[in-house]
């Protein structure tokens, strides 16, 4: 990204240290074109452009930069510029600043910077070096470009996505309070009303973790990995504090189309190893193994300890049907289930673009 340039030609009010005492005429002649050139591009650019010597010293801005700020020209020469930010922001933007003039990796942050009416407005500043022959900065080159409406935008759109979030947890919580009044007035429904509990309280969480988040607003360390998906999964279930549950294999990105149906299946098999399984026994455990090859993710979920009867295999209910719903129909997978002497092993096959797929 670094640009290498052979002359040098003054671009503001200050000279660089490098350039000679004397210059032939036609040289002092190319130079003043070329910075003419150079003057007439930045003011004609939708971007406010500025530039500094290498030590960071800003010695040019171009009109735009005049126009926005109102300012006198040259009295943000020098450091003065930093006196137009937000104070808020002054000092995560020095801190990059100076990290990009001690390394020279090129330069970017995000800031509010006053207009001339006194309001501020967002902004991201860019800069990137030029180089001599040698590799030596001869000076930096950078722009502001108004962002203002897109972080605007993107507060409404969070906004709304909270509202809408708080909605939804809602109705969540008025279904699970009509399923168990209900529960409570027929006995027989007793344990039905607790599986389906079980289900909406796992989409809640899924929800929860999946839903639209800004950077404020992201839950600290949860980025949506398949890994830290399950994990919030299975969390309410005592056997995975117990590291009874353990999760192993590639972490993987997955959006918010894939993660309800994985939630669902994973929660079905986890509740079913809670009564019939492997967690129905306090020395039984389950490793879910994650695996990538080419394009396809594979889950292989394989409980141990759970004493199954193999003379008895396990009669097909509705969780064996939702699973076959989430994983067949909404992940465009398949999966294989095996029933051996200590528990019952599932191995998931789902292409990763179908668990990347954006909403």
């Amino acid at each position: 990204m670094n640009a290498k340039v052979i002359t040098n030609f003054q671009l503001g009010s200050r000279e660089s240290s490098s350039a000679p005492d004397v210059l032939p005429l036609a040289t002092e002649h190319a130079l003043q074109s070329a910075g003419a050139a150079f003057h007439a591009l930045a003011d004609t650019m939708p971007q406010m452009v500025w530039s500094t010597l290498p030590d960071g010293s800003h010695d040019y801005y171009n009109a735009r930069w005049y126009e926005f700020t109102g300012v006198p020209v040259g009295s943000t020469d020098g450091e003065g510029w930093a006196g137009m930010f937000h104070e808020d922001d002054q000092a995560d933007t020095w801190k990059k600043w100076n990290h990009s003039l001690a390394t020279g990796e090129p330069y970017e942050v995000e800031y509010r910077l006053r207009h001339h009416s006194g309001d501020y407005r967002w902004m991201i500043g860019r800069a990137l070096p030029i180089l001599n022959e040698e590799g030596e900065i001869q000076r930096w080159i950078g722009t502001c470009t108004d962002i203002d409406e897109q972080k605007r935008t993107a507060l409404q759109n969070e906004i709304l996505s909270q509202e809408l979030s708080h909605r939804i947890k809602n109705i969540f919580a008025i279904v699970s309070g009509l399923i168990s009044l209900t529960a409570r007035a027929n006995e027989a429904f007793g344990e039905a009303s607790r599986d389906l509990l079980g289900r909406i309280s796992a989409l809640g969480r899924a929800h929860e973790f999946v839903r639209p988040h800004s950077e404020k607003s992201q839950p600290e360390g949860k980025e949506v990995t398949l890994a830290t998906l399950l994990a919030t999964i299975f969390e309410t279930y005592p056997a995975f504090s117990e590291r009874r549950i353990a999760i192993s294999g590639p972490d993987i990105a997955v959006e918010s189309r894939a993660a309800t149906p994985v939630a669902l299946v994973f929660h079905e098999l986890a509740t079913n190893a809670m009564k019939y399984g492997a967690l129905s026994n306090p020395e039984g455990r389950i490793s879910l193994d994650l695996s990538t090859e080419d394009e396809m993710v594979r889950f292989r979920w394989r409980e141990h300890g759970a004493h199954i009867d193999k003379a008895s295999e396990p009669q097909t209910g509705f969780g064996s049907r939702l699973i076959e719903l989430a994983v067949k129909q909404q992940l465009g997978g398949n999966y294989e289930r095996t029933w051996h002497d200590d528990g019952v092993e599932l191995v998931m096959d789902v292409r990763k673009s179908r668990l990347q797929e954006p909403s």
